[in-house]
């Protein structure tokens, strides 16, 4: 009777390796630091008018007018790239108003206010 000897080297070398990749990735994962972002939008569909042109040919062009309105914002905060920035701005017809933030490369932060209608065109506080 002939006694075969298997041996469990390469069963534990396998073992081994795969203990090391397991810890590699499960350290991987708990340092990745993630980066948030979001946005929002509004969007207000208002009464649509149609404006009546005629040129001097006598050929009539229609042209539909919607009352502009909106609202949107967004914010990204990436911890590994360090870029840090949002805005928010909303319209109603021809008056714009917002704001925006970011952190500059030298630490500082950065906000500005600013709106703008037809009468005073842009402008910030």
């Amino acid at each position: 009777m002939m006694i075969k000897v298997i041996s469990l080297y390469p069963y534990r070398l396998f073992l081994l390796y795969f203990k090391v990749l397991m810890l590699v990735t499960v350290i991987g994962a708990v340092a990745a630091e993630h980066a948030f972002s979001s946005q929002h939008i509004h969007k207000h569909d208002g009464h649509h008018e149609t404006v009546h042109h005629h040129d001097h040919h006598g050929h009539e062009h229609h042209d539909y007018y919607t009352h502009p309105k909106y609202e949107f914002e967004y914010k990204v905060e990436d911890h590994h790239t360090k870029d840090h920035k949002s805005q928010h701005e909303s319209r109603d017809g021809d008056a714009v108003k917002g704001y925006y933030a970011l952190h500059e490369p030298d630490g500082s932060e950065r906000h500005v206010d600013y709106h703008s209608d037809k009468h005073s065109g842009y402008g910030t506080p």
